[in-house]
C-alpha cells in the first residue's frame, strides 16, 4: 500500500502531478482544497465562512480538516493507498496525519515536496487566475497564501525530514519531467 503527501507552495503543480500518480498507482486522492472548494460550492453556511477564509488568503481549521478527511475515508475504499493533495499543512495536521494512518494501522511512505522557484510560482498562479476563474489565483493573496506556507507549512517539511519521510524534487521543466522524477522517487524506496 502506498500512501503518502504531494507537498509544495501554491502554484507549484500538486494537483496536476497527484492526477498522474493516483492514474500510474491506482491511489485515492484526497485534495482538502477539492473537498474545501466543493463545501463552498454547495452553498452551505460550512462553505460561505471557508469561503471567507481562503479569499482572504488563510487556512482553514485543522479540526475542520480533519472532521472532512476522516469522513471521505470512511466513505471511499482505499486499498492501493491515498494521496493527499494540500495537507499536511502544518505541524498539529502532521501529527494529526500519522495518527490517523497509526490509528487505521496503515503505513506512510512520506511527503513529496515538489521545489519551484518563487518568480516562476506567482507566473503559474497568475496565468492560472484568468483560466480558472478562482477568486484565490492573484498575486495579492499568493503573496499571503505564500507567506502562510512560508510561516506553518515549512516546519513540517523539517519535521518529516528528521523522520526520513521527506522527498524534495524539482517541480520545474515539463509536466512529463516533473512526473518522472516523482516515479523515480517513489520506485527507488
Amino acid at each position: 500500500m502506498l500512501n503518502m503527501a504531494l507537498f509544495g507552495p501554491p502554484g507549484a503543480g500538486k494537483g496536476t502531478q497527484s492526477e498522474k500518480l493516483i492514474a500510474k498507482y491506482g491511489l485515492f486522492h484526497i485534495s482538502t482544497g477539492d473537498m474545501l472548494r466543493k463545501e463552498i460550492a454547495s452553498g452551505s453556511d460550512l462553505g460561505k465562512k471557508i469561503d471567507e477564509v481562503i479569499s482572504a488568503g488563510h487556512l482553514v481549521s485543522d479540526e475542520l480538516i480533519m472532521s472532512i478527511i476522516r469522513k471521505t475515508l470512511a466513505e471511499n475504499p482505499h486499498e492501493k493507498g491515498i494521496l493527499f493533495d494540500g495537507f499536511p499543512r502544518n505541524l498539529s495536521q502532521a501529527a494529526l496525519l500519522e495518527d490517523l494512518f497509526d490509528e487505521l494501522h496503515l503505513p506512510f511512505f512520506g511527503i513529496l515536496s515538489l521545489d519551484v522557484p518563487r518568480e516562476e510560482l506567482l507566473a503559474r498562479i497568475v496565468n492560472r487566475g484568468k483560466t480558472s476563474h478562482r477568486n484565490d489565483d492573484n498575486e495579492t493573496v499568493f503573496e499571503e497564501r505564500l507567506k502562510e506556507y512560508e510561516e506553518k507549512t515549512l516546519p513540517v517539511a523539517r519535521y518529516f525530514e528528521k523522520k526520513g519521510k521527506y522527498h524534495v524534487v524539482s517541480g520545474t521543466g515539463t509536466l512529463d519531467e516533473i512526473f518522472e522524477r516523482l516515479v523515480h522517487l517513489i520506485e527507488k524506496k
